[in-house]
Formats: structure tokens, C-alpha cells, sequence
């Protein structure tokens, strides 16, 4: 995923915690990091490791982006 600024070299757990909105849009596609209690990985890492096809990672990826351009 091509994020802006430094959002990809950060925590999950971190990005979640400043934007809630985007675990939301993760657990849209069954990807549960706002349950995960170790929450490391890191954001740009954190859709390749569930292996739901490129479409779904343009998606979400997307999604993701229009959301942080209203923040």
C-alpha cells in the first residue's frame, strides 16, 4: 500500500488509536487489528499479511486514503 507521509512505518496499534476510523475500515473487510492486543505491526505491512488479492487491497487502500484526506 502506498501511503502518505509516515502513516505506513507506524505501529497499527498507534494509527488506530489516532484514527479509529481507519480499524473500522479494516474490520469492513474482516481484518480484526482493533482486537489484537499486540498490535505491532506495522500500518503499510498490516493488509499484505492477510492475503485478500490486489482488488481488495486497492480497496481498501482506497478507502483509507479518502478517509485521511478529510482528516
Amino acid at each position: 500500500m502506498e501511503l502518505p507521509g509516515d502513516i505506513g512505518d507506524t505501529p497499527i496499534i498507534d494509527v488506530i488509536k489516532k484514527h479509529p476510523k481507519i480499524g473500522e475500515i479494516l474490520g469492513d473487510f474482516e481484518i480484526g487489528c482493533i482486537d489484537c492486543s499486540i498490535g505491532t505491526c506495522l500500518f503499510k505491512e498490516v493488509v499484505k499479511i492477510h492475503f485478500l488479492g490486489d482488488e481488495v487491497e486497492k480497496q481498501i487502500e482506497k478507502k483509507i486514503k479518502e478517509y485521511l484526506a478529510t482528516v
